[in-house]
């Protein structure tokens, strides 16, 4: 379990502290005592949970891009993180005397995708039908390389978390199912839907987020033991399509809330995820 007394006084940096997973990551840690400094772009939507819970109060924020290197590292260096959270920055991180452990966050999209009914094993093959998938399986790629070349023998964990689709308060992104759903309420508009067979992993984003951060306290305590990709989501029961979602919220809303097939041409999806 999340041991919030492990979390006070930890300096912790979070790359993308200002979309929907970092501003609630940002929130519980600091709401833990710990001291987080966050580097991102602006937000990405019009409202978001980082505005509209006034994060940037709580932590220390540094807008940037991380593809500059030298912004980034300047950052990093000068906060001296004991824990860093989120993806990018590995290479430099091996710069920060104090660092002790690393979560780099990529997704469950990451697997070469069988269309299986059950869920994925941290060792099953990495890969992806489409680019996305793709570039978190290189993500994982460049991370083991990295994890084995720099960060073992510096005794610094360095773990990888996948997790799936994620729901909560807070998500305003367009072409996320719940909020593509409620615009199309609150609009008195058909919600439409390209798979509505499509069957994914929900969770509520409570939900990793309590696994990062587990896992980032048995990396500081036991770098080497826990420095490996893992992955965080609901058992294979607990799984459903999205036709079962958008039934029970056409239900709960009522009035006149109702969705459609979309027939247009996509790219492929997966089926199973």
């Amino acid at each position: 379990m999340v041991d919030k007394h492990f979390w006070k006084n930890k300096r912790v940096y979070l790359t993308g502290h200002t979309g929907f997973k970092g501003s609630w990551l940002a929130l519980w840690l600091t709401n833990m005592g710990a001291e987080v400094k966050g580097y991102a772009l602006d937000p990405a939507t019009t409202p978001s949970l980082f505005e509209e819970a006034k994060v940037i109060e709580k932590i220390q924020s540094e807008i940037g891009d991380i593809r500059d290197l030298k912004q980034l590292q300047a950052s990093m260096l000068e906060f001296n993180p004991d824990i860093l959270i989120h993806m990018a920055a590995q290479p430099l991180a091996r710069k920060c005397s104090k660092l002790k452990s690393i979560i780099s966050v990529t997704t469950d999209k990451c697997y070469e995708n069988k269309e299986w009914v059950w869920g994925y094993r941290e060792d099953e093959a990495m890969g992806g039908h489409d680019p996305y998938s793709s570039s978190k399986g290189c993500a994982e790629l460049v991370t083991s390389a990295y994890r084995r070349s720099f960060m073992q023998e510096r005794g610094i964990g360095l773990a990888t978390a996948r997790a799936g689709n994620v729901i909560g308060g807070g998500d305003w992104a367009e072409d996320r199912l719940i909020p593509d759903i409620l615009n199309a309420f609150e609009n008195n508009q058909p919600v439409i839907i390209r798979n509505p067979k499509s069957t994914r992993p929900w969770q509520h984003v409570l939900e990793p987020l309590s696994g990062y951060l587990v896992l980032a306290q048995k990396l500081y305590e036991a770098p080497q033991k826990y420095a490996e990709g893992w992955n965080f989501g609901p058992k294979d029961e607990d799984a459903k399509p999205v036709d079962w979602i958008l039934d029970r919220m056409v239900n709960k809303w009522q009035g006149d809330a109702s969705w459609q097939l979309d027939d247009n041409a996509h790219p492929h999806e997966a089926r199973y995820i």
